[in-house]
């Protein structure tokens, strides 16, 4: 097949601060002549931004970028280039193990895809570039690839929390924050092209602020943000439990535009595994924080995840555990109440990752016995989510439409209490047409597994 025109399309994979990367790299290759496109096929050349965190994320880039070989041998593709965390993290063995592929960039050369798009088109092969992490562009315009009504804003890059278990630290860097201005001017251009919904986004938002100011600077940020007109909601993702202050709680509490939902990774209650994990807490403090947030806020959504099979934990640990997620939700009378329940969960088996400090301890747990404990404390949760979604029928809740099914002659879309591509949908009936990013109350009739279901007022 010919190539008239040197048209690019990425699959990007992993959280949405990569996704962001991969926005702004799209962005520079439109503005230097380009043709972005939605559809792989017939693209001169296909980025890979990939995800490297853990080893499923590794193996579902590697399965994309197998895929792309293919297409490429087949003709339907011409050029492959790999950029993310993957990239990042095996600079040699993508080329070496993966020789179909053109080019390799590091997320410190992100700035230099154009440059290297042009030398694959051209001919050129086996191309490795890789900046220094910190060359990585904390901001830049971007070609949003969500939909219009919504974005994710990234306020800082890299972790300094140094989690055991952890090999972000090695591939992104020590944190670093934006300035608040440059969010600040990127958000007002995003509100100004359509997004009503922002979500802010870092490896740890308890964080932000701290190199450039010496102390926490996200309740002033989320104050300046709320204050943009035209903005609905203000998300915020990663709350680390060891930084979240009564500042930042009351922020939340006192400003309407910021939604009662709270995503705090806990990784586990008891304080041995925390500690070997390089986490503060115990299961004292996790309670006493919860306490505190749900007197303040009383209809807030908190989300949390957890590792079970850490390396040395017991079965008491384990146990542990397992009645915390329990008792947060049934035991009424004991310090656990009902306040204490987490709305939303993710529970994943330890990963063993290469380079990090924990997988050289010497009491790994077997990984089958890993993955059996996460499917105990997921179906716990299952039971519990199921409760909670019941609880919700006859509410009136504030949502935002994301579409319409022609087959259930019915809109869908998301809650406040719901972030995309994580939680659960709404589906909902309405009077009168409804468009895309449209928000409207919703009172909830009824249930559907995971899924909510209701009528416009």
């Amino acid at each position: 097949m010919s190539f008239m025109s040197k048209k690019v399309g990425m699959i990007s994979l992993g959280c949405p601060k990569n996704q962001v990367d991969g926005e702004i790299m799209l962005s520079k290759l439109a503005d230097n002549g380009f043709e972005i496109t939605n559809d792989v096929d017939g693209a001169d050349v296909v980025i890979v931004n990939t995800c490297g965190f853990i080893e499923d994320a590794k193996k579902e880039a590697i399965e994309n970028i197998l895929d792309m070989v293919e297409l490429k041998k087949e003709g339907v593709i011409r050029k492959i280039v790999v950029t993310g965390c993957l990239a990042e993290r095996y600079r040699d063995e993508v080329l070496s193990e993966i020789p179909e592929v053109d080019a390799v960039v590091g997320i410190g050369s992100n700035s230099d895809i154009c440059e290297v798009c042009e030398k694959v088109c051209g001919g050129e092969e086996d191309i490795k570039t890789f900046g220094e992490k910190t060359c990585l562009p904390l901001d830049g315009k971007r070609m949003l690839t969500t939909p219009s009504y919504y974005a994710y804003i990234k306020i800082g890059e890299g972790c300094s929390n140094n989690c055991t278990y952890c090999a972000i630290p090695s591939i992104r860097g020590k944190y670093r924050s934006r300035t608040p201005e440059s969010i600040l001017e990127e958000a007002k251009a995003l509100v100004d092209g359509g997004v009503k919904e922002l979500i802010v986004v870092a490896q740890d938002t308890t964080r932000y602020g701290e190199d450039l100011f010496g102390k926490c600077a996200l309740p002033a940020l989320l104050t300046s943000l709320s204050k943009i007109e035209g903005l609905e909601w203000i998300r915020v993702l990663y709350l680390y439990p060891e930084r979240l202050s009564d500042e930042i709680i009351d922020t939340f509490a006192n400003n309407d535009k910021i939604v009662k939902y709270m995503d705090i990774p806990i990784q586990h209650c008891n304080s041995d595994i925390l500690r070997r994990m390089n986490r503060r807490g115990s299961k004292e403090e996790l309670t006493a924080l919860i306490t505190k947030i749900r007197e303040k806020i009383p209809d807030v959504v908190l989300r949390t995840t957890l590792i079970t099979g850490f390396p040395g934990e017991t079965e008491e640990q384990f146990s542990e555990l397992s009645e915390f997620v329990k008792e947060m939700k049934f035991d009424r009378l004991g310090c656990f109440a009902e306040e204490m329940r987490f709305e939303r969960m993710g529970c994943f088996a330890y990963s063993e990752e290469e380079g990090t400090p924990a997988a050289e301890f010497p009491d790994q747990v077997d990984e089958e016995v890993r993955k059996k404990r996460g499917e105990i404390i997921m179906e716990q949760q299952y039971n519990i989510f199921e409760k909670l979604n019941h609880d919700n029928i006859g509410k009136t809740m504030r949502c935002v439409v994301e579409g319409y099914d022609g087959y259930t002659d019915s809109y869908y879309g998301r809650t406040w209490r719901d972030a995309p591509d994580i939680d659960g949908s709404v589906s909902f009936t309405c009077g009168y047409e409804l468009n895309e990013g449209d928000f409207v109350d919703v009172e909830i009739f009824d249930v559907n597994e995971y899924d909510l279901i209701g009528e416009v007022i």
